[in-house]
């Protein structure tokens, strides 16, 4: 018995046979399933209609705008508050420790945190809506934003700031063509982490707006619960279309700015 111990050697690929079996079992097969749904009706024969129905649909692509169009305000002003913040904390030592306190609420469970700011908006008696769904959704991405940041800034190299300062620089001219230039990669990164997981969210913007609001993420949420999973298939489809070539945009245009940022 010893002996079979010994010759079991604890390779890259052994270690990787876990992660390789869960990614099968819980996003693979997911997929496939969903991808098959797409073209299955209630009789579980081939069709398109769930296509038709999707694309014919006005409710739903008013739902899918305004999804993207919440994703996209709450990625601004992600960036406007995060950007700031994450200047400034990279300025002092203790920035690190001062991060991880924006960090540590993304330890409790989204639905504990939404379900907090809802009490908190009722017993302040401010009516919900889209102003507090979008304050829901800026409270729940911000560290997103602030991370990444706060990590590139950090590690731009001093004596650039230094450098352009002894040219004559100010405070602004150091930010804007100094520390904004070389902290891009952060900044894509920051919008990534904050717009795609938005886009495609559920449950804050019912619990915020008291059911009046919903985004895509809700409403594919609903057509499952409905039994409509030709519909529902189609719109995390669609959604997972929407969601890589977002990525992949970004990716693009990280590249490009990096290469421009070193030339």
């Amino acid at each position: 018995m010893s002996t079979k111990l010994k010759n079991i050697k604890l390779t890259r690929r052994a270690f990787s046979y876990p992660y390789v079996i869960f990614l099968m079992l819980f996003v693979v097969i997911p997929l496939v399933l969903i991808l098959v749904n797409a073209f299955m009706d209630g009789d579980k024969t081939l069709t398109l209609d769930n296509f038709r129905i999707f694309f014919t649909e006005k409710s739903s692509l008013i739902v899918l705008g305004n999804s993207i169009l919440v994703g996209i305000v709450t990625t601004i002003i992600c960036l406007l508050l995060g950007y700031p913040l994450a200047y400034i904390l990279s300025k002092y030592n203790s920035g690190r420790i001062l991060v991880l306190l924006y960090v540590l609420p993304m330890w409790v469970n989204f639905l504990i945190r939404t379900l907090a700011t809802k009490s908190i908006f009722v017993a302040m008696g401010i009516e919900l809506g889209m102003g507090t769904v979008l304050f829901g959704m800026v409270y729940n991405y911000l560290p997103f934003m602030i991370l990444p940041l706060h990590t590139t800034i950090s590690s731009i190299d001093k004596s650039l700031i230094e450098a352009a300062q002894d040219l004559g620089a100010d405070r602004t001219q150091v930010l804007t063509k100094t520390v904004m230039p070389l902290s891009l990669s952060g900044i894509i990164s920051g919008i990534t982490m904050v717009f795609i997981p938005t886009i495609s969210t559920f449950a804050i913007s019912q619990l915020l707006s008291n059911g009046t609001i919903f985004l895509f993420g809700d409403s594919i949420q609903m057509k499952f619960e409905q039994g409509l999973y030709g519909v529902g298939s189609i719109m995390s489809l669609v959604m997972l279309i929407f969601v890589l070539i977002s990525n992949f945009l970004m990716n693009r245009f990280n590249r490009g700015t990096t290469g421009r940022t070193l030339w």
